[in-house]
């Protein structure tokens, strides 16, 4: 079901809590805004985030005779997703399963949904070096994978964990696109002034030491919060958020990946 899919994109991270499923969110909408065909698929399966980023929840799938059918955000149908989300009856339900079990919804999402032409498929996929992350290359190493963007935080913690990620890249062969610096510094939402709360320069360091692309510092902006499910490309064109998602996006439609070193 992935043969129509012309470029797949991970998010990883090797860190939990640096905001994958934001910056997987609004790479989708960016991408739908700048005239692709999306498709956004989330198989972080204990802690799926995306129905209730894009306000979504309470969706339903259905099956064709192609497959499941995921869920579009508008009558166009440029941005597809799916979600373990859309199968629980309640979103404080938690999924209580073992690893062969979590495995096999995995390749269910990689086989059996009916995506029809999307242009870019945006996987968000959960922190660590797992069950899940090793079911899902073993799925795309034959498809059109350009590659990962790894999303982190500037504090050392942070950075160590992100440098498994890496490793985790290197050692099975998936290029990386680059690095993302998020939450770096908070944007007051009066003067609009970035006050740096934590650190900042981790993920640049890394990116250097690794050798690969570094794709921009995101800050804490409460206005991205507000309106989730819309492009903040499109509500706020001259924030310093958009500008790092449109750098991205045009990185994206243009980068010739290369495999990570250590």
């Amino acid at each position: 079901m992935l043969d129509g899919v012309k470029h797949i994109i991970l998010i990883l991270s090797g860190k939990g809590g640096v905001g994958k499923s934001t910056v997987s969110t609004q790479l989708a909408l960016g991408l739908k805004e700048s005239g692709f065909k999306v498709g956004l698929l989330d198989v972080d399966i204990c802690g799926p985030s995306i129905p209730y980023l894009l306000k979504l929840e309470g969706h339903e799938i259905h099956k064709c005779p192609e497959g499941w059918v995921p869920v579009y955000t508008d009558e166009d149908k440029a941005l597809a997703v799916m979600s373990i989300g859309f199968l629980l009856k309640d979103r404080n339900d938690g999924i209580v399963w073992r690893g062969p079990k979590k495995t096999a919804m995995i390749k269910t999402f990689l086989s059996d949904i009916y995506w029809q032409d999307v242009d870019y498929l945006i996987v968000d996929t959960p922190p660590g070096t797992s069950d899940e992350h090793i079911t899902v290359m073993e799925n795309v190493k034959s498809l059109p994978c350009d590659g990962a963007i790894l999303v982190t935080t500037p504090q050392a913690v942070a950075i160590e964990d992100v440098r498994k990620e890496l490793t985790f890249c290197r050692k099975t062969g998936i290029p990386v696109l680059g690095i993302v610096e998020n939450m770096s510094g908070f944007v007051c939402p009066s003067c609009q002034d970035c006050t740096n709360i934590f650190s900042s320069g981790g993920g640049k360091s890394l990116s250097e030491l690794a050798n690969v692309s570094f794709l921009g510092t995101l800050p804490i902006d409460p206005n991205v919060s507000k309106t989730p499910e819309q492009s903040i490309i499109k509500t706020m064109p001259e924030s310093q958020t958009s500008a790092v998602f449109k750098s991205i996006i045009n990185n994206l439609t243009a980068h010739k990946p290369t495999i990570a070193e250590s």
